[in-house]
């Protein structure tokens, strides 16, 4: 039982779960998150800039971004979506890649949910499971970056 005990244990701390709630409507915060014109204003954490070289958010359609960090190096990420229901989820696979577009680390599993709260939005993001709590905390702080640009540019997005 010992074993089992610690295997779960083991593979909830190498899953991510952050929730944010936003001072906007779900909808407009699905639509910022689910159209490249508004997702590029966002991408990356603080200092990023980032393109969308494919977008196709529909169960089976692709993604690939890619992202300069302020001293000029090059990030992409690219995945498949599983699961897409306007504007409640999205459910889709998330790897690092290379600019060839192979991955570089272990393809993980990103659900966003939006909830609408009184005009307001709960977002609930949870990805995992990665390799190791290193990595889990490495996109934690990611994550919580890229989320604050979301909602600077919620401020100003209609």
């Amino acid at each position: 039982m010992g074993t089992s005990s610690s295997v779960a244990s083991s593979t909830a701390e190498r899953e991510l779960v952050i929730t944010r709630v936003f001072d906007a409507p779900r909808e407009l915060v699905y639509k910022v998150w689910s159209e490249p014109e508004h997702m590029v204003k966002w991408l990356g954490p603080q200092g990023f800039t980032g393109t969308i070289l494919q977008f196709d958010p529909r169960p089976g359609g692709a993604y690939r971004f890619h992202m300069r960090d302020p001293q000029g190096g090059d990030h992409w990420q690219q995945g498949v979506y599983r699961e897409v229901t306007p504007p409640e989820r999205f459910v889709c696979t998330y790897v690092w890649a290379d600019a060839e577009g192979n991955p570089t680390r272990p393809e993980t599993l990103l659900t966003v949910t939006f909830e609408e709260i009184g005009g307001k939005t709960k977002l609930t993001l949870r990805q995992g499971l990665f390799e190791s709590i290193t990595a889990r905390d490495d996109h934690r702080g990611g994550w919580t970056s890229s989320l604050d640009r979301l909602g600077e540019y919620l401020a100003t997005a209609r």
